[in-house]
């Protein structure tokens, strides 16, 4: 079966009833700040160019466009839908992803903008949580802003903006209602919640396991199907690698209420050494720590949601030797990428934390910011959209493993080979004394395989910085 790599990055935003699944916590506190000394990497370069390239000549050109929505002849105007109230993880969603975007549309002003015009993220609008479809038609019916963009549990307001031919970009932990959805971008590709994928077998075995756990949430249908995928991924490498699922737990109770020692107990009793998991921040955090009240802090914790330097160094100690995997190039690699480097610049200039939500709105930014570019002087919302889908190889300046949206709308399934992405690519950092290291011997940001087959074979480290 082939994976797209987006099921690794966005499997555990574990909300009972809501139909995501992705990566979430961590993102009200931030990272450690990139190297200092640039890493000489192999790069491979997509096809198309990107924001910045002297490709772009008519980049200054000014053409009144009275008739398009939430343009004016001085500013392009965008609104957020992210969710703050209300949030059941208790993390910082809205702030964070405005943040990356404010960040990023400040880069842009500051040189000068596009076609005359100032980027303006004017409305910053909370969905509450329950509200995200309301708050979406109150957008669609005032018809007053170019595009919007959404970070959110639960996008119950997709259909809506896709209809309305609004281009939206989103935190993408979305894929049933981004599925077949053109007008609707994010930082992945549409992804596969039920592919199995070589990322965790292949951390498993860098920790050393033989035996392992997957453990998830009972009364999320998410959290149950990615604990599941994950167990099939181990069982399917598991003659390459010499691995056994030795504990399967899907039906956690959300939150753990009662703690999760029994649970502990019988993974100890099992000779558990790794554990993948599809659980929440904060029960990440009881996880380890009754971990270490059993005396297990040998055993290797896989964290889908936890890339938060404050939070982990806050914890004293208890995730170290844990590995994490950010959705994007890690902070911790120098990827030489200057939408990195700028990202880094600019939240300083506005006193911003770096956060995984904050470089996600970034991205997103900079993908509304390349569809303009593609359209031209003379653009539209349809022109926009149609020109963000031609590209073929989106990787925000090196920062993503290249999307190709002539396809990447469609949702993979376990059984279609190269449904997905090309490669399955993966950037992780493994948490030493209490901080986050790149695992990557050469400095390379992403270890990948190519998705021309789904055999076992060690990942080749890669980079796709284009400048």
């Amino acid at each position: 079966m082939k994976r797209t790599y987006w099921g690794l990055f966005a499997c555990a935003i574990l909300v009972v009833g809501a139909s995501a699944c992705g990566n979430a916590g961590g993102d009200s506190e931030g990272t450690s700040a990139l190297p200092s000394e640039p890493t000489t990497t192999d790069v491979t370069v997509p096809s198309e160019t990107e924001p910045g390239d002297a490709s772009y000549p008519e980049r200054d050109t000014f053409i009144a466009l009275p008739d398009v929505p939430g343009v004016t002849d001085t500013e392009i105007r965008y609104a957020s839908l992210a969710l703050k109230a209300n949030n059941p993880l208790g993390t910082n969603v809205m702030d964070a992803f405005n943040e990356g975007i404010d960040a990023y549309f400040a880069w842009r002003n500051e040189e000068g903008g596009i076609y005359g015009r100032q980027l303006v993220l004017a409305d910053k609008i909370d969905d509450e949580f329950g509200l995200n479809q309301a708050k979406a038609l109150e957008i669609v019916g005032a018809n007053n802003r170019f595009g919007v963009f959404v970070a959110t549990l639960i996008f119950m307001g997709a259909a809506e903006l896709n209809d309305a031919g609004i281009p939206t970009y989103v935190w993408n932990i979305h894929p049933n209602e981004m599925a077949g959805r053109n007008n609707l971008f994010g930082n992945a590709g549409t992804g596969c919640v039920g592919c199995t994928s070589r990322v965790v077998p292949y951390l498993a075995n860098l920790a050393g396991a033989k035996k392992v756990a997957a453990v998830g949430y009972g009364a999320s249908e998410n959290s149950k199907t990615c604990t599941q995928t994950q167990a099939k991924s181990m069982e399917k490498y598991s003659a390459d690698l010499g691995l056994e699922v030795a504990y399967l737990n899907d039906n956690l109770a959300f939150g753990l209420p009662n703690g999760i020692g029994p649970e502990v107990t019988a993974m100890k009793d099992a000779g558990v050494k790794f554990i993948t998991t599809c659980i929440d921040l904060n029960g990440m955090k009881t996880l380890a720590q009754e971990l270490s009240r059993q005396g297990m802090e040998d055993v290797t914790l896989y964290h889908p949601n936890t890339y938060n330097q404050s939070f982990v160094a806050e914890a004293g100690g208890i995730f170290d030797g844990d590995y994490i995997v950010p959705g994007f190039a890690a902070f911790e690699y120098d990827s030489g990428s200057q939408l990195q480097q700028k990202f880094v610049e600019f939240m300083d200039k506005q006193g911003s934390t770096l956060s995984e939500l904050a470089m996600v709105g970034w991205i997103d930014a900079d993908l509304a910011f390349t569809g303009l570019l593609e359209a031209g002087p003379n653009f539209s919302r349809e022109s926009v959209i149609a020109a963000t889908n031609k590209l073929t190889a989106y990787s925000a300046g090196g920062l993503l493993s290249p999307i190709d949206w002539t396809r990447q709308h469609a949702a993979p399934t376990p059984d279609q080979l190269g449904s997905g992405y090309a490669q399955e690519c993966f950037s992780a950092v493994q948490v030493r004394d209490g901080k986050f290291v790149g695992i990557s011997d050469n400095g390379e940001p992403f270890l990948c395989w190519s998705n021309s087959t789904n055999d076992w074979s060690e990942p080749i480290p890669t980079s796709f910085n284009i400048g």
